[in-house]
């Protein structure tokens, strides 16, 4: 992995978007502009690996497919939190029949983006009934553009639009455990909710929480660095001592971890935002380098110092 290395991008970190780390993506090819950065990731998840980790009583996470997936298993069959890419379909099924023959009856979204809902139709042919925020269905319906990604999404097939559509909270029970669904209001998108699996205090926060990377911001389907500093804040707020985060992408971790996450962005913000007060335009700002003092943890992946100087620029 020399060469993925001196491009900035480590091993582990590949895992985190469900690149095969034998792929190697430098920045110049990840954003070229015969591919782009979806069609690039998703040739790219087609060789990846899942891979398995149990959490918390009958709680595992799947990683490998874009977003992290959550599985919870009983005698209510698979509920699964996200859908990863299409092109996984061979590996996550996979991965799910070696923990266990169990069929799978539900599916959540944890906001649109593709990387976390590409799955829903096949899930959905399997079995899944998909339950997300109205604001999910809404953009999964119509071609939806996302000026970050310079990608334009088709409509998504009927099949894999969320059945169960809710408003601010929703409730279930499966397989002995109460999950409470929730709103952010807008924060990476406007569709991001969390899943409390609350008899285990396990939260899958999606997008909200970027373990140990600089995240995207959906400037075009309602995000913004003040939203998603409000979500950070949420997920703090919210947290005992013994709550495990599931994280859109990254590695799982607890309370300390994600406040670490919310301080990141909370500096950077206020440091790009005194920068432009001054009347600096975006270039000035990148060349004063605001992210410098985060940029060893944080900038290593698709998401670069300049590029999320930029993201959080646009909304200050």
């Amino acid at each position: 992995m020399r060469n993925a290395e001196s491009n900035g991008i480590s091993r582990r970190l590949f895992a985190m978007a469900g690149l095969s780390a034998g792929t190697l993506l430098t920045r110049r090819s990840l954003f070229a502009e015969e591919s782009g950065i979806v069609p690039t990731m998703v040739n790219a998840t087609r060789k990846a690996k899942i891979r398995i980790y149990p959490i918390r009583r009958n709680i595992s996470v799947l990683e490998g497919s874009g977003g992290n997936i959550a599985v919870l298993t009983g005698r209510d069959g698979k509920l699964m939190v996200d859908a990863g890419f299409a092109v996984s379909r061979p590996a996550i099924s996979s991965a799910l029949l070696s923990i266990n023959s169990d069929p799978i009856k539900h599916l959540i979204n944890t906001h649109w983006h593709t990387d976390h809902t590409d799955g829903n139709a096949w899930l959905h042919s399997s079995g899944a009934a998909i339950t997300a925020h109205a604001n999910t269905r809404k953009h999964l319906a119509v071609a939806t553009r996302v000026e970050g990604w310079a990608y334009t999404f088709p409509a998504a097939p009927a099949g894999a639009l969320p059945v169960k559509v809710f408003a601010a909270k929703h409730e279930m029970r499966v397989n002995d455990t109460r999950l409470l669904l929730k709103y952010y209001l807008p924060a990476h998108t406007e569709s991001d909710i969390s899943v409390n699996f609350t008899d285990t205090d396990v939260v899958h926060v999606g997008d909200t929480w970027w373990n140990g990377v600089y995240p995207f911001i959906d400037y075009s389907t309602g995000g913004s660095i003040d939203g998603t500093i409000r979500a950070a804040e949420a997920n703090v707020a919210a947290a005992t001592n013994k709550t495990i985060f599931i994280p859109g992408h990254g590695s799982v971790g607890g309370k300390s971890d994600v406040a670490e996450f919310r301080d990141m962005l909370v500096s950077i913000r206020e440091r790009v935002a005194a920068l432009k007060k001054e009347g600096r335009s975006l270039d000035e700002v990148i060349t004063g380098k605001p992210t410098e003092a985060f940029d060893a943890k944080w900038g290593q992946f698709l998401i670069t110092p300049a590029m999320f100087t930029g993201l959080v620029y646009a909304g200050v």
